[in-house]
């Protein structure tokens, strides 16, 4: 399923989310601001319940700030409607999923081929890249962490999505697959002019992206 226009982009300003804690309300972001062109690799490091993940799920449309405009590929999205959020999301975005979130009853080639209407040649292609080409008629239930990581990997690659946002794409690789992985979305984008985000705490990887922030505090700032 390929969608047809808009840039590799993500702009978030002055982003402010706050949830409520006991009787107080917890400031998690607090006037962020983020920008990844065309063409750049991102990664946010910093501390578990830092916000990391909220602002992937903000600039995923999975979650709306109290304040602050989003901007993805080309389009403001702050104040669309939650069907044009979809709509924006299934065509522009490619997640890929510390959970996984695999399809139980879909083999891994069928994660693909099934839901993304991806030809068997391509998805073939991906698994051979990935390593994996020898369980595309497994079901998840009978895959690895490490395994079912690399087919969501696979399925983000397998949209047309000008967008990839990956949150802890390694964490459940061993060092030389994760250092795989993430060269795998460097190559996405900058041989196809894509953006990504990447939430990790896997420092080891961090030179094969453009540009570090880390998140602490509510903030964020280029390292």
């Amino acid at each position: 399923m390929y969608s047809q226009g808009g840039r590799g982009e993500a702009k978030l300003s002055n982003i402010v989310k706050s949830y409520e804690d006991g009787r107080t309300r917890r400031t998690i972001l607090s006037q962020v601001n983020l920008t990844v062109k065309e063409g750049g690799y991102a990664a946010i490091v910093g501390p578990s319940g830092c916000g990391k993940s909220t602002l992937l799920n903000i600039a995923g449309m999975m979650l709306s700030p109290d304040e602050g405009e989003v901007d993805l590929c080309g389009t403001n999205v702050t104040k669309l409607s939650p069907g044009k959020w979809t709509k924006l999301r299934k065509e522009q975005i490619g997640f890929i999923f510390q959970s996984h979130q695999l399809l139980p009853y879909l083999k891994a080639g069928e994660q693909l081929s099934v839901l993304l209407k991806t030809s068997q040649t391509e998805v073939q292609g991906l698994f051979q890249e990935l390593g994996i080409e020898n369980i595309i008629d497994q079901y998840p239930a009978k895959l690895s962490g490490g395994e079912r990581q690399r087919v969501a990997i696979a399925r983000a690659f397998a949209t047309d999505a000008k967008l990839i946002l990956a949150d802890e794409p390694t964490a459940s690789l061993d060092s030389e697959r994760g250092r795989h992985a993430v060269e795998m979305i460097q190559m996405e984008v900058h041989r196809r002019s894509k953006a990504a985000v990447m939430v990790t705490h896997d420092e080891r990887v961090l030179d094969l992206v453009d540009t570090i922030y880390r998140m602490e505090d509510g903030k964020l700032r280029a390292v």
